[in-house]
């Protein structure tokens, strides 16, 4: 009689089958969880920065670096080409307006003053030949005048004896008519003389003011020949230090070539340059601070120079009360510049997260502080110091505000201390 087999369910292949199974199973699992959407990754606390969020007096501003300038610097150019001669005083110093700084020479220049020098000579002798020869020539023509004055005269005499003679039938009709036409002849000499005086008299009035004129532009050109001479010498315009003086004794400087500049030293401005991005919300009047030896100093915008240079423009700031004691040209300053006015906003501290996030996401902490989860927000404006919050976090919440270089891709991190 045959006995009946029973047939084992779990022999050992499909025990190992198994087992092999529930290991595959389980790393899928560990994979997912630490890989997929839902990930978490667990975080020292010691290697996090973790911020709370705020509610607080917000400013929009923006880093600017300025550096410290006169406030006026009055350039010094070659009015006129030359050889440098003398140098009367050396780079930083002191100078008081008109004081020289140095000499040029140019010969063709000095040799063109000779000459208008000469110009003017001749021309004032000749005026005065001129004036000599008119002055005799109106006398001739007085004395010719006088002479017909008495030729005049003496016959307006005989012609009215001769008339009333004439009427006594005392003389003849020729003797009569002789003295007549002698009179009218005298009489039109007369006006003639009178008429020819008149014309002088405006010819000579004409002439010497045309002379008197030719004499003032000839003058007026000697008195600029001078002065272009005279700027051989380059003098201090005003009061103030002399800088980035660039000459050497034989060297040649062309006319209009930089020598050097002179900064006035009763004030100073701080000029930065600014991203062009923000050309458009940039304007006079506009506030900045500064740091300066414990004290904060606030800066006002004088001057925009519109003009963009390497993706950036320049400001000019003035100090709005005291200059900083100890502070000195060329100094570099780091401002904040103001691009809106203060109003209270939920704040949270500027840190490396927004690198890897962009504003649009952090990690918040739970509320017992042991795990951290991503949260979406959206953000504002933004200073040195602060981002202002929209959406998404309220005063009182904390968050990790460090780089989220390592562990950008997870949901929730676990934090503990090591």
């Amino acid at each position: 009689m045959d006995i009946p087999i029973t047939k084992k369910k779990f022999n050992p292949p499909k025990i190992a089958i198994a087992v092999v199974a529930i290991l595959l199973i389980s790393f899928v699992i560990y994979l997912s969880m630490s890989f997929g959407g839902n990930s978490t990754l667990n975080i020292d606390t010691d290697r996090i920065k973790i911020s709370e969020v705020k509610n607080g007096a917000f400013q929009e501003n923006i880093p600017v670096n300025g550096t410290v300038l006169p406030i006026t610097t009055i350039y010094l150019d070659a009015l006129e080409g030359g050889r440098v001669e003398e140098i009367f005083v050396e780079d930083g110093a002191i100078m008081q307006q008109g004081q020289p700084i140095l000499r040029l020479s140019n010969t063709d220049l000095e040799l063109n003053l000779v000459n208008q020098e000469t110009s003017v000579y001749n021309l004032l002798t000749q005026m005065q030949i001129s004036q000599n020869a008119a002055r005799e020539n109106t006398i001739n023509k007085l004395n010719r005048k006088t002479d017909v004055e008495n030729a005049f005269i003496e016959a307006n005499r005989k012609y009215t004896l001769n008339k009333s003679l004439y009427n006594e039938k005392a003389i003849g009709n020729q003797e009569f008519e002789e003295a007549k036409n002698n009179y009218n002849y005298q009489k039109q000499r007369m006006e003639l003389a009178l008429q020819v005086l008149k014309q002088d008299s405006l010819s000579t009035t004409l002439e010497a003011f045309q002379s008197k004129n030719s004499y003032t532009r000839t003058q007026s050109a000697l008195a600029l020949m001078r002065k272009k001479v005279g700027d051989l010498i380059v003098r201090a315009p005003v009061n103030g230090q002399l800088t980035s003086l660039d000459a050497e004794i034989g060297q040649s400087k062309n006319k209009g070539e930089r020598l050097g500049q002179v900064d006035v030293l009763s004030g100073f401005k701080v000029r930065a340059e600014i991203d062009e991005n923000y050309i458009s919300r940039i304007y006079s009047g506009q506030n900045g601070t500064f740091a300066f030896n414990g004290n904060t100093y606030k800066l006002v915008i004088k001057k925009v120079y519109t003009q963009v240079t390497n993706g950036r423009f320049q400001v000019d700031m003035h100090f709005e009360s005291k200059i900083p004691e100890g502070i000195r040209r060329g100094q570099s300053l780091r401002t904040r510049l103001a691009l809106s006015d203060e109003k209270q906003a939920v704040l949270i501290p500027k840190g490396s997260f927004f690198q890897k996030t962009g504003g649009n996401w952090i990690f918040k902490l739970s509320d017992d502080g042991k795990s951290a989860y991503r949260v979406d927000i959206q953000l504002g404006s933004q200073n040195t110091e602060y981002y202002e919050v929209l959406e998404g976090l309220k005063p009182g919440d904390k968050i990790i505000t460090s780089s989220y270089q390592d562990y950008g891709d997870k949901n929730e991190l676990i934090l503990s201390k090591k």
